[in-house]
């Protein structure tokens, strides 16, 4: 018997999974938090990724060996180490406002057409290439010292095989690889800094089931970035589209040809697979939700229940989410509204407000892919706090009048780490990662049919509003 362990390494903690190569059967789970938080400037430190995932991995069954290694980890961070292969500074991960003059500044140089052509998405606050243009200005004495540019997936690998390497999806996020071209552009990096070899600062890029090397005797597979091992732990096929409700709000869908969006509304990624997944930030995550909650004197715990003690369409009560999602050209975020109160308006009614407000935002993401032109007729599937709220999976499935497909784990920790568990195990057996996950059997355990009897179209309109300028 063979076992495989997938490792997914979020802001705040590790997951890891322990299970059998051939037929996915879970043997373990662990999971640990990063010791300490990230620094006044939000910096994290990437050795509490490195303690946790030892953590975590005993937690999972310390004394069963396995025989290969997956790393996944959010594709919006930079870590940068010298020519002895330690960090330069803590890093850097998401969008941060500290930036966001950098990424303006990427973009007003070369315009949005280039950089959608060149790499796929256009600068935002949350792209590597930004994060570099940053240090570059404000830390050149660290910037001198770079001897390597790695995402957070890149440096756990890097630490589990001494080697630099990455693969084509979790490069794709960075802004300086081409997912149409399959390689890296060191002419973008170029707007960074003209003067350095970016060749030789950046890592291999492996193939979706080439080795990274290995670590006495297990075999360390090339790894990948969160969404991607997201959609390998979903079995996700072309056209499937998954709507995530986490740490942000997210609509991707997996399809056969590169996207480039010079709106910069849609991220054109790779897969983990040789396919391309392009992304949608719709709304902020679950952390807004809570906060909108609050504001309104609704208890987290209670918001399902509530919700649904209201009617659809929420007896007119309309409540538009303020928007907090990383906006490629700066602009100014978007206040929240609340209309349609009435002397006999209950707390039910602007719970369910909440959650269709929430919704129909991103159902706004699904529509800027379709905008793109990426078909997104597949299955429908739901994670994170969305997939654990039955309100919100109602809302879903009638807003947007399909089916909504909830997996086996609705946790996109859990689901990352399995898709990890797939990349090591179809790199162990030289397999695709999709069809392992066929033979896994992935495939999702129950779904959510529309009600067709709810005015969606109704509904929606009343949440489509312009963005502020």
């Amino acid at each position: 018997m063979s076992l495989v362990l997938g490792v997914d390494s979020s802001p705040t903690s590790t997951t890891v999974e322990l299970r059998d190569a051939e037929d996915g059967h879970l043997y373990g789970s662990g999971r640990a938090p990063h010791g300490a938080p990230p620094d006044a400037r939000g910096d994290h430190d990437p050795s509490e990724w490195w303690h946790s995932l030892v953590e975590a991995r005993y937690g999972a069954g310390g004394a069963l060996n396995v025989n290969a290694v997956s790393v996944a980890a959010p594709s919006d961070g930079l870590v940068v180490v010298d020519d002895a292969g330690d960090v330069v500074r803590p890093a850097k991960i998401g969008p941060d406002p500290e930036t966001c003059d950098d990424a303006r500044a990427l973009v007003d140089e070369l315009g949005p057409d280039v950089w959608s052509a060149g790499s796929g998405s256009v600068p935002t606050a949350s792209s590597p290439i930004a994060k570099l243009a940053w240090l570059r200005r404000v830390e050149p004495g660290a910037f001198a010292r770079v001897a390597k540019v790695l995402t957070p997936h890149d440096w756990l690998t890097f630490r589990l095989s001494r080697r630099y390497v990455t693969d084509r999806g979790d490069a794709s996020a960075t802004g300086y690889w081409s997912p149409r071209e399959s390689r890296w552009r060191p002419d973008l990096l170029a707007v960074v800094d003209p003067g350095v070899d970016w060749g030789a600062l950046l890592p291999d890029v492996l193939g979706p089931v080439e080795p990274a090397g290995d670590r006495e005797g297990v075999y360390i597979a090339p790894g990948t970035g969160r969404y991607q091992a997201t959609a390998l732990g979903l079995g996700l096929r072309p056209h499937d589209v998954v709507v995530a409700l986490e740490t942000a709000g997210t609509v991707c869908a997996v399809r056969e040809r590169p996207t480039e969006d010079a709106s910069g509304a849609v991220s054109g990624r790779a897969d983990a697979t040789g396919r391309f997944l392009p992304l949608a930030r719709s709304c902020g995550g679950v952390h807004s939700v809570a906060a909108l909650a609050a504001q309104f004197g609704i208890d987290m715990a209670r918001l399902d229940q509530l919700a649904l003690g209201s009617p659809p369409g929420a007896r007119g009560v309309r409540l538009v989410p303020f928007d907090d999602a990383d906006d490629p050209v700066g602009r100014l975020p978007a206040g929240g509204r609340l209309t349609g109160l009435r002397v006999d308006t209950t707390q039910e009614d602007v719970a369910r407000a909440l959650v269709e407000g929430v919704v129909c935002a991103l159902l706004d993401g699904l529509d800027r892919l379709r905008a793109a032109d990426v078909p997104v007729g597949g299955r429908l599937f739901v994670q994170g706090y969305a997939a654990r709220s039955h309100a919100f999976q109602r809302a879903l499935a009638d807003l947007s009048e399909r089916t909504v497909f909830l997996p086996h784990t609705t946790d996109v920790a859990d689901t990352s780490a399995l898709g990890a568990c797939v990349q090591a195990a179809a790199m162990l057996y030289q397999v695709d990662p999709a069809q392992l996950g066929d033979l896994w059997g992935l495939a999702p355990t129950r779904v959510v049919e529309p009600d067709y009897g709810v005015d969606a179209d109704a509904i929606r309109a009343d949440y489509t509003v312009p963005r502020a300028a």
